[in-house]
Order: C-alpha cells, then structure tokens, then sequence
C-alpha cells in the first residue's frame, strides 16, 4: 500500500522518512506523483491546516495522504510564530530569528518557555481518517547554535539534551521532536492497515 507525503519541503520530508523507515507501507512524496504548488493554509489552528492540506494533496492522487501542519509556539510572545511560523519575519529563518531576539527584548525577556507542534492528518478519499499531535517542551536559546537540523531548530533549547536541537543528530532530534512523536503514531496506523490490506490479499 502506498502513503503519499504531502509536502515539498526537503527538511520535513527527509525526517519523516527516517521516522517512517521501517513503516510496512511505501512511502512517497506528493512530487513523485504531480508537479503541485502548496494549498492556502486557511486554518487558525496547526490541527485545521493539516486537514487542509491533507485533503488537497488526497485530491491529486489515488492514495492515503498525509499532511502536517507544525510550527514554534514562544509563550512570552503570545503563542507567536505559531501558525505563521514558516512566513515569519522576512523569507529566512534568520530574519526570524533576529525578530524573535528583538520581540523579547522589547518584553524585557531574555528566554522564554516554548513548544514545537506538529498536527498531522490522514485523507482518503476526501475524508479525514487518522489525525494526531505531537509536541516537544523547550525554551528559546540565548544566541542561536548548532547547524544540524533545519528552521527554527538552531534557536530551540531543549533542557534534557542541554543543547539546541540544531546541535543533535538527525537520530536523536527524532526520538524527542514533535514530528517524531506525530509520525510514530501515525506509523502504527499504517502498519495496522497495510497488515488488514495484506491479511485480505491473502484471503483472495
């Protein structure tokens, strides 16, 4: 059975195929199957952009399909990036990251808690069938580090590791990030119905 990624960004894609490496399912990108520009994230929340997209993506191609939706929430800025955070301040993420320093500042804050999210939904056939949310709990570093990673990784402090998770390998990002923890949900899902698929296979 083949599960269709929906998403153009090498950095995600890249991590959810290490996480999903030992997934019974094949797994593809939306690319593989149609040249395709991003939908309008209308959304308010992370959990309504992903069914969005998932939904969209499931309109191009004959498969499950599966979307994320994630982003920096920075509790002394309101929740701010949060949904917005791939359009943050500027076309670069260290554009964002300067705002970011420069948004604390004028709050008198040095650090401040923070989260990643990633919500993450299923279509098929038009119809949502699997959605989740994964979180990791950190605060934002005093000066940005680490070049491992992508986005708004180097400036995410996260205490247990005591370094960014810019500073980790890709194996251990995974184990503790956000998108680790939607996509090893989403994983026994799949494993659940591509075994249902083969048992019926079986059968025929």
């Amino acid at each position: 059975m083949t599960v269709v990624v929906g998403t153009t960004n090498r950095g995600k894609l890249g991590e959810i195929r290490r996480i999903l490496a030992n997934c019974l399912c094949s797994i593809d990108s939306i690319s593989d199957h149609a040249t395709v520009t991003a939908p309008e994230e209308t959304g308010t929340t992370f959990v309504e952009n992903a069914r969005i997209k998932a939904r969209y993506y499931g309109s191009l191609v004959p498969h499950l399909t599966v979307a994320e939706d994630s982003g920096l929430e920075i509790a002394r800025l309101g929740g701010a990036p949060g949904i917005h955070s791939a359009r943050f301040a500027g076309k670069s993420y260290p554009e964002a990251f300067n705002k970011i320093y420069e948004m604390l500042d004028e709050k008198g804050e040095l650090a401040s808690p923070a989260r990643f999210v990633c919500s993450l939904a299923v279509a098929e056939k038009g119809e949502i069938v699997f959605e989740t949310t994964g979180v990791v709990d950190g605060c934002i570093a005093k000066t940005p580090a680490g070049r491992n990673g992508f986005g708004y990784d180097p400036i995410f402090f996260y205490p247990p590791l005591g370094c960014t998770l810019a500073q980790v390998t890709a194996k251990q990002k995974i184990a503790v990030s956000h998108r680790g923890h939607s996509f090893r949900k989403l994983q026994i899902f799949l494993d659940e119905r591509c075994g249902s698929v083969a048992k019926c296979a079986q059968r025929l």
